[in-house]
């Protein structure tokens, strides 16, 4: 296929992309074959405001990951070892999403990083990263669906009444999302304030507690980093200590990866946001104190509080009572928190299944608008509803009800355990596509410090994050190596080969290329800032002043 047939390059009049930006030339693709151009399609709105993308950024994806699963890093791994895993992947998280914001900044459209990845990449690299994105957040769906529906077993432990829950849960989460991306910005504004309170009193009332002032005003300090310890072994090498506790740190990667899972939600609400580029550049840049503050601050409480050792840490009864700030409290002799934290954590749990059907959704839409996958899933309502869309991810919610049955729970289980490196597999095709959109940039002339957002630190971070991120896909199921099981190795690898697979169909079927730098179109179906952009104004009140603060 030669070059002239694949691209034009024009000389660029003086246009400017990005506050101003000129370059040399132009490239842009006008073989239809690659959907570069989705305008005539894409038919959302902008909807999504300031204060909405803020709180979706600073708490959208706290959630079970957080509220119950430090409990199993702690024991699994010991205070400083579950605060270390957490550390290194909340670097990692961090990477991938400075490296997505700086796409976005450039490219605020439908599709986000999987059509980056197709559109400076390969094509095919995009089509395999954006089925897989969209089965991960799919599945996710009815996994917080079943884990709200266990949250209420906390007062009505009757297994006849759980259908009931799950199908009001699964009811609810659709039709947020089939209302509209005004009603889920909403929700999820009401919801990341619940979360913000409920970290916020536990980090307060933890150091409280951690301080002697709990009824029982046993003042505690990091004695449980002395006895038991700082870290605790995974049980595999108990002959080599050091080795074990090694291994324990590497056992709860997956767990910590978990709570991190989601941050990019700003990213993908892009094309649906007011002001993108202004709006997602303040979201990333507050994301690094809310990984220090709620995560790593989180993390160290609880280590703080309850001892890796506690019995109470082996249960698994998906409710706040495995909550180590719940086993804290009981501890401590507070009897009343514990139904108001596990309130809390429920509509966490909410949320997520929320968020993942909104990102399941949006994804799905942009394969389509892309040519990669039915085009009847770019059907949009009259209000900008990709609603096609919406409703095949809202089915994959009904998989929930597998839960009531004993023997579909195992099959559904194994659902979750393929998704389980489906993040992983996100998160390092963000950090690939910024690298080769970087070389791009460069080597076509534009200067990335022009755009709204853009991070010094890069490439150097999304070198960090693709070398870490590629390590946590091979030590994702370490653990079978111990004790070889075959359909445990299956469900912790056979994402990778599934990946290949996806890669290599629509590399053989298209026909597809790798973009070369001097070949990426970084100009075609990406509206200018004063397309997207509304100017800013000043706040004038004490209250807008605040606003502004926060939001």
């Amino acid at each position: 296929m030669s070059q002239s047939k694949d691209y034009d390059e024009k000389a660029d009049q003086g246009s400017s992309l990005e506050k101003g930006a000129v370059h040399d030339y132009v490239v842009q693709h006008t073989d239809n074959k690659y959907h570069f151009d989705a305008a005539d399609l894409d038919r959302v709105q902008r909807k999504l405001k300031q204060r909405h993308v803020q709180m979706i950024a600073i708490a959208g994806t706290l959630g079970t990951g957080l509220f119950l699963g430090s409990g199993h890093s702690l024991q699994a791994a010991g205070p400083l070892g579950a605060l270390i895993a957490y550390a290194v992947v909340g670097t990692t998280a961090y990477a991938s999403l400075c490296a997505v914001g700086e796409m976005t900044s450039h490219a605020p459209i439908s599709g986000t990083f999987p059509h980056f990845a197709a559109r400076w990449v390969d094509p095919a690299f995009g089509f395999a990263l954006g089925w897989n994105y969209f089965y991960t957040n799919a599945i996710s769906v009815p996994v917080e669906i079943t884990a709200a529906g266990i949250l209420l077993t906390f007062w009505d432990d009757k297994h006849s009444h759980q259908a009931g829950y799950t199908a009001v849960i699964c009811f609810a989460a659709c039709m947020i999302n089939i209302f509209g991306v005004r009603w889920f910005g909403e929700s999820e504004f009401v919801f990341s304030i619940i979360k913000l309170l409920l970290i916020t009193l536990l980090i307060i009332t933890g150091l409280v507690i951690d301080l002697g002032g709990g009824p029982n005003h046993q003042r505690l300090g990091f004695h449980y980093w002395k006895d038991p310890g700082p870290l605790a072994g995974a049980g595999l090498e108990p002959k080599h200590p050091s080795l074990d506790r090694f291994l324990g740190i590497v056992s709860v990667i997956v767990q910590a990866a978990f709570s991190f899972q989601g941050m990019e939600l700003v990213a993908i609400a892009a094309s649906e946001t007011v002001s993108p580029r202004r709006n997602i550049a303040k979201a990333v840049r507050r994301v690094f104190w809310r990984i220090l503050l709620f995560y790593l601050l989180g993390v160290l409480i609880t280590g703080m509080l309850v001892p890796y050792n506690d019995p109470n840490l082996l249960k698994s009864s998906g409710t706040a009572a495995e909550s180590p700030y719940v086993i804290a409290m009981t501890r401590a002799g507070i009897k009343v928190l514990p139904h108001i934290i596990n309130a809390a954590i429920f509509t966490s749990a909410f949320s997520a299944g929320n968020s993942f059907l909104f990102c399941a959704s949006r994804v799905l839409y942009g394969l389509a608008l892309r040519g990669q996958a039915p085009k009847i899933f770019t059907y949009c309502t009259r209000s900008g509803l990709p609603l096609a869309a919406v409703l095949a991810a809202s089915s994959f919610g009904l998989l929930a009800f597998m839960n009531v049955s004993s023997g579909a729970s195992t099959v559904f289980n194994w659902f979750v355990n393929l998704s389980t490196v489906g993040g992983f597999f996100g998160w390092w095709g963000m950090n690939l596509t910024y690298l080769a959109f970087y070389r791009g940039f460069k080597a076509q002339g534009l200067d990335r410090k022009k755009l709204v957002y853009y991070n010094p630190l890069q490439p150097y971070l999304s070198y960090w994050g693709l070398f870490w991120i590629t390590l946590f896909i091979i030590i994702n199921g370490f653990t079978v190596f111990w004790d070889f099981n075959a359909s445990s190795f299956l469900t912790s690898y056979i994402n990778v080969p599934i990946f290949i697979a996806l890669y290599v169909f629509w590399k053989v079927f298209k026909r597809t290329k790798v973009w070369k730098p001097h070949e990426m179109d970084f100009v075609t179906g990406i509206p200018t800032v004063e397309e997207t952009e509304i100017p800013e104004e000043p706040p004038r009140t004490f209250g807008e002043k605040v606003a502004a603060v926060l939001f």
